[in-house]
């Protein structure tokens, strides 16, 4: 009879390998390796009579089959219009973000609406999840609930509900019986993962899977986790803060880096419409280093304010710091100012922030920062109703960016009236009326523009 072995996997990655590592060779984390014991003769074999022929292309017939409505504006935009009927979603966060609230508001939404749902959860306990309901409140219509970690029970519960949707929290406290490893491990993440895109597949249920994510932001478990769904959806923010960002980093079924904006409120999670009015609450009108710039984030564009502070360093090194952005970003664009424009800023400390709790790494923003940053160092205090945005390049060219016309309009449904952008953009787009479109082609150009 055949041995039962040990291996190694990473859990990060989800790396094996025959004996412990200190660092893995694929993802290069560290101390990330843990012991398993792998179940010999597990590998499956198919029956001859059941495997399927190879089927014709222009044979198959799709079915046009409507999403299912969340109640969320934002959470259909991300979803790519909503729930895909036999699709399999990851929900990942840091803990006490707010991902179980939206799942069980995004419930009661589509019980309300007459659909049939099953709520899993490994982690409450009955009497939990029913005080959590009450205090989002608004259930009108009943709900199924059950509380257990074996995945073989969940998939009994599910073929006996049928329902249309399920929600599984979380993946990294389910096992299967078969599987030797604790839940949470490797081994279990994946194989449970697999089950339940079986059960998605096969049955037409929309399945919404929670995981839990590493401190350094990333889902965990292997990465495979993350190739196996259809949609993975982010929550960011801080917890001290009341407004939630959810990002689609992956959607088989829309576009991917789409964001839907929530706040949280006593009674659970609320969206907001208009985060660009949300993110310049409080802006400072007469106050210099301080720039609207206009970011894409999918299809949806965004009004951000950056914040720039260049003082006289009384060190020998002068402190650069970028909160919200690329750090060496900066430091390029620090370089095309001494460069380019003669501005020698070697003895200051430079402090750049991004306010709202947001994290940007388009290059349309660049603009901004140059602008941001030699309104600190000249103590020039640039016009409130102005928004700047375009790519700069090394030789201090402003360079086109995409959909320039959505981004004006936005700002110009704000109260905006002027707007800087790339001249190739300003030349070719239509503009609307009551902004000020100026193009520019270096960025020579912005400086002489504010003295």
């Amino acid at each position: 009879m055949a041995k039962n072995k040990t291996v190694f996997f990473c859990q990060e990655c989800g790396f094996e390998s025959a004996k412990w590592m200190g660092q893995c060779p694929s993802c290069k984390s560290w101390n990330t390796f843990v012991e398993e014991v792998k179940l010999a003769g597990a590998t499956k074999h198919t029956d001859t009579k059941s495997m399927q022929a190879p089927t014709s292309l222009f044979s198959v017939t799709t079915l046009d089959l409507p999403r299912i409505l969340t109640g969320y504006q934002e959470l259909d935009r991300v979803l790519g219009g909503g729930i895909v009927p036999g699709s399999l979603m990851l929900v990942g966060g840091d803990p006490g973000i707010g991902k179980s609230t939206l799942l069980l508001q995004v419930m009661r939404n589509l019980v309300n609406a007459g659909k049939k749902v099953l709520y899993a959860s490994g982690e409450e306990s009955l009497q939990q999840i029913k005080m959590r309901a009450e205090r989002l409140g608004g259930f009108k219509n009943d709900m199924q609930l059950i509380c257990d970690t074996d995945v073989d029970t969940v998939e009994n519960a599910i073929m006996k509900v049928s329902p249309e949707v399920v929600v599984i929290d979380s993946i990294q406290t389910m096992s299967m019986a078969n599987v030797s490893s604790a839940a949470g491990s490797v081994s279990q993440v994946r194989e449970v993962t697999g089950r339940l895109m079986q059960i998605a597949k096969m049955n037409g249920i929309a399945i919404f899977v929670v995981g839990h994510v590493t401190k350094d932001g990333t889902v965990a478990g292997p990465k495979t986790l993350e190739h196996m769904v259809d949609t993975v959806l982010y929550f960011e923010g801080e917890r001290s803060s009341i407004y939630r960002i959810l990002r689609g980093v992956k959607n088989r079924f829309g576009s991917t880096n789409e964001i839907g904006v929530f706040e949280m409120k006593g009674d659970g999670l609320s969206e907001v419409t208009n985060p660009s009015e949300v993110m310049l609450g409080g802006r400072p009108k007469d106050a210099a280093g301080t720039v609207v710039v206009c970011t894409m984030e999918g299809t949806r564009p965004l009004l951000v304010e950056i914040q720039a502070l260049v003082t006289y360093t009384s060190f020998n090194i002068p402190r650069r710091t970028a909160v919200g952005m690329d750090f060496n970003r900066v430091n390029l664009l620090l370089a095309v100012l001494e460069k380019r424009l003669g501005i020698q800023m070697g003895n200051c400390d430079a402090y750049i922030n991004l306010t709202g709790g947001m994290k940007i790494n388009e290059p349309a923003i660049d603009l901004g920062i140059v602008a941001a940053m030699i309104s600190s160092f000249k103590n020039i205090i640039i016009p409130p109703d102005t928004v700047i945005f375009g790519e700069v390049g090394l030789a201090g060219e402003v360079r086109a960016v995409t959909m320039a016309e959505q981004r004006v309009k936005e700002a110009g449904k704000l109260g905006f009236k002027n707007c800087i952008i790339p001249k190739v953009n300003a030349t070719k787009m239509k503009r609307p009326d009551g902004v000020n479109v100026v193009g520019v082609n270096y960025v020579e150009e912005l400086v002489n523009m504010f003295g």
